[in-house]
């Protein structure tokens, strides 16, 4: 069955950078746009980003435009998001998905947390 495995998060200091990882199976990931979703304390889900099956399209909200970087890599079944510039309201549990999420989606994975705080 799918299975994504996120890890790579952790506290850091307001400005610094994180990489997260999400380890893709059960599927065939190169057919598949995936995206990343997060959720802060007491707030609903948010979507973040999104990338083609190819890797050459890339989209992202608002709010973190400019900062963060999605990238895939197809041979090895992987997703990973670059956060720089990072700032509290950066802070979240992160979570990796099948793009598109579907009227109902929830996380499957138990998602890795971002703490920014000084």
């Amino acid at each position: 069955q799918v299975q994504l495995v996120e890890s790579g998060g952790g506290l850091v200091q307001p400005g610094g950078s994180l990489r997260l990882s999400c380890a893709a199976s059960g599927f065939t990931f190169s057919n598949y746009a995936m995206s990343w979703v997060r959720q802060a304390p007491g707030k609903g889900l948010e979507w973040v980003s999104v990338i083609n099956n190819g890797g050459d399209s890339r989209s992202y909200t608002d709010s973190v435009n400019g900062r963060f970087t999605i990238s895939r890599d197809n041979a090895k079944n992987t997703l990973s998001l670059q956060m720089n510039s990072l700032k509290p309201e950066d802070t979240a549990v992160y979570y990796c998905a099948i793009w598109p999420l579907g009227v109902n989606w929830s996380p499957t994975g138990q998602g890795t947390q971002v703490t920014v705080s000084s």
